[in-house]
């Protein structure tokens, strides 16, 4: 079912997801300069000095992704360079122990809505990797079109009723979670190439999101 929230509500929604997102790192930077501030130890110092840069790192990293993701990164053209898609997700998730990233794209330009789509994907996809695990990402050029697949696999795999529900049918009538909003932009994407997304079954160990492009064989 197709919403008719409007795209002020989206705006809404995106703004209170990437708030939400940034609140852990920026609060750990404002942490790192009140504990600096009050610090005189050597060796404490060093410990806050690492603490922001790791801090800051993390909040470049989700900025870069986010920018690609959901807004307007890549320029005004109608393709996009996949390496900046690579570089922003490996930015994003590679710094984490508890996740493996495998890429499995070939092309080395892709249009603007299918790297946004395959982006959001994969956010959502790492995400539901709640105890870690493997995360491949991987897109190539089909009779049929331009084929989006992704694949999370761990000991727990765990992506929330509403996600799954937003990802194949939109937002339901009714107020709308922020967290939901990535997953309501790869809808809107899927729906505005001619596609549909695919879901494995719930699993608890397997995650499987594909979504195919037409016209772009």
């Amino acid at each position: 079912m197709t919403s008719p929230t409007s795209a002020a509500d989206f705006a809404s929604l995106l703004c209170s997801r990437l708030c939400h997102d940034l609140m852990s790192p920026v609060g750990a930077l404002n942490n790192g300069v009140e504990l600096l501030a009050d610090e005189s130890d050597p060796d404490m110092r060093e410990q806050c000095m690492a603490l922001l840069a790791d801090s800051a790192r993390t909040t470049a990293n989700k900025l870069k992704f986010f920018r690609l993701a959901f807004g307007a990164a890549g320029g005004f053209g109608d393709s996009v360079d996949t390496s900046e898609a690579r570089a922003a997700l490996e930015g994003l998730f590679g710094a984490e122990k508890r996740l493996e990233l495998g890429w499995m794209v070939a092309e080395d330009r892709m249009p603007k809505g299918a790297i946004k789509l395959l982006l959001n994907l994969a956010l959502i996809a790492g995400d539901a990797l709640v105890r870690g695990g493997r995360l491949d990402v991987g897109a190539e050029r089909t009779g049929g079109g331009l084929e989006l697949v992704i694949r999370a696999e761990g000991p727990r795999v765990l992506l929330d009723p509403n996600l799954r529900a937003t990802l194949t049918d939109g937002l339901p009538d009714g107020p709308a979670e922020a967290r939901v909003a990535g997953a309501w932009l790869a809808h809107s994407l899927a729906a505005e190439a001619g596609a549909t997304i695919q879901l494995s079954p719930p699993n608890e160990e397997l995650l499987m999101i594909g979504a195919t492009l037409p016209g772009h064989g």
